[in-house]
């Protein structure tokens, strides 16, 4: 594997610069003082950010966009062998490295390094201890998955010895970086497209919870299943969290929908939060707590900009590990409050001529779905319309039934064509698969077909999706454009952004 010295300054290029993770590396190079270009399939919000900072970005990718005098390379994990600039790049011999491995030589160069991973909510979780150190004074470094405006974007090049990480097990990546610190917010079946099974990506898991040593701290979510094998015989310090012994949440949970939670005085956790409550706007408050000898000890009472209890249970992740690195509880507590959640995060975009709410939401695997819909009901509104565009056809097929089991948490659902990503159509999956599925489900919950047809449809064609909604919504209602794909597009059309 290609070693990147980073004690030198050259030429280097991204292939994939686009990418959530591969844009945010390529500012961190040019704020280094590399020379930086790249190249994507397609013009996007982070290539016309990258543009506007002195970045060459190249579209669509091409053999002639590669030049000899590139001092080495870094590509995503997403393209084929037979990429056009990758083949030119073995041509001249020039050195190549994946984006995983590129990131954790990066991360070497720091003493405290930070990996935030779990299936669901890296990218909030690793957002919230960016914005926590950064309001304790810590200049950071981050590499994070999606925009956080408390550090300026996606990715920042700070002047401290602190790093944080968004560690994605896709592929295993995450096992390319060694964090002294880590959280983990929870183990689900997700990119079945690479793991055998769940106890394939449990194994993944295990081997990342090992890269800490005995100076190393280790933050999980306590109602992982099986936890003690995850967790037997680490070397860092292991901390769980959670709610409440008598409340079995993960940070994807559903099973909560009441306004307050009155939790016990003792917990099985080593931090919990106790006595949470929502204001109107869905947001939540609570104390958090260290269970010392059986007893729950209230540290700080914390109250939050973001909603839902997969956020409560985020922030108390990302606090209890402030905590325990030395971080004040006033800095903790002032970062958690102004913190406005992740870009595309249950994100409120503008109203529609002044009648309907447009949200903006990431949510793409079934339990990620039930967490925004239920933090989307204590959200102020009449008629909640989720659009959702799936995402690749592998995570549909696999997860249908438990897809069409979150979406009907929406009062009404607009289903469109699968965004397939980096896979080819394999002509056995589609869109109205999921819609014929949540029809047969809601009538077996005892409600008539026309009900059914009423609450969900299918349209394929983004524009009839707009004049659906225009034609439809009602003042105070609320449409989420929920999906990883271009589903955001329908929204900032609605906007005129």
């Amino acid at each position: 594997m290609y070693k990147v010295d980073f004690n030198k300054t050259g030429k280097v290029y991204f292939i994939g610069i686009g990418g959530s993770s591969m844009s945010g590396l390529a500012e961190i190079m040019m704020k280094k003082g590399y020379s930086v270009s790249g190249s994507d399939m397609a013009e996007s919000y982070a290539t016309e950010k990258l543009e506007e900072m002195g970045i060459a970005v190249h579209v669509p990718q091409e053999a002639k966009n590669i030049s000899a005098d590139t001092d080495f390379i870094v590509y995503t994990a997403a393209i084929a062998e037979t990429n056009p600039e990758y083949v030119r790049a073995l041509e001249l011999g020039i050195p190549m490295i994946e984006r995983a491995p590129f990131l954790g030589q990066l991360m070497e160069n720091y003493s405290y390094t930070i990996g935030v991973s779990g299936t669901h909510g890296k990218t909030t979780t690793s957002s919230m201890i960016s914005a926590i150190l950064s309001s304790a004074g810590i200049d950071i470094s981050a590499s994070l998955g999606g925009v956080c405006d408390e550090i300026g974007g996606n990715s920042k090049y700070g002047t401290s010895e602190y790093f944080v990480a968004e560690s994605c097990e896709y592929k295993r990546s995450f096992l390319s970086f060694n964090p002294n610190y880590e959280i983990v917010t929870n183990i689900e079946a997700e990119h079945l497209d690479y793991y055998k099974d769940i106890e394939d990506i449990r194994s993944a898991f295990r081997e990342f919870l090992e890269k800490p040593n005995e100076n190393g701290i280790i933050v999980i979510n306590g109602d992982i299943d099986k936890l003690d094998s995850l967790t037997d015989g680490l070397k860092a310090k292991v901390f769980t969290y959670g709610a409440d012994e008598n409340v079995n949440l993960s940070a994807s949970d559903t099973s909560i929908n009441d306004t307050e939670l009155k939790l016990s005085d003792t917990s099985k956790y080593d931090y919990f939060a106790k006595n949470i409550t929502f204001d109107e706007l869905g947001r939540g408050e609570f104390d958090l707590c260290k269970n010392e000898a059986g007893k729950a000890n209230v540290i700080m009472h914390i109250k939050l900009g973001v909603l839902g209890i997969h956020n409560v249970l985020n922030s108390t992740a990302a606090a209890a590990l402030a905590l325990e690195m030395g971080i004040s509880a006033d800095a903790i507590k002032t970062a958690l409050v102004k913190f406005k959640g992740a870009h595309r995060r249950f994100e409120v975009k503008g109203k529609v001529k002044g009648v309907l709410t447009i949200v903006d939401d990431y949510a793409h695997h079934p339990s990620e779905i039930k967490a925004t819909l239920l933090a989307a009901k204590h959200f102020p509104h009449n008629t909640l319309y989720t659009v959702f565009q799936p995402h690749t056809y592998s995570r549909l097929k696999k997860l249908l039934p438990d897809f069409a089991n979150a979406l009907l948490l929406s009062e009404k659902v607009i289903l469109t064509d699968i965004y397939a990503a980096r896979e080819k159509d394999p002509g056995d999956i589609s869109s109205l698969d999921l819609l014929d599925a949540m029809k047969k489900d809601y009538v077996k919950a005892g409600h008539s077909e026309k009900e059914a047809e009423e609450k969900v449809i299918y349209i394929s064609d983004f524009g009839e999706i707009e004049d659906y909604l225009l034609t439809n919504a009602k003042e105070g209602d609320v449409a989420i454009m929920m999906g990883a794909g271009t589903v955001i597009n329908i929204g900032n059309e609605l906007l005129g952004l």
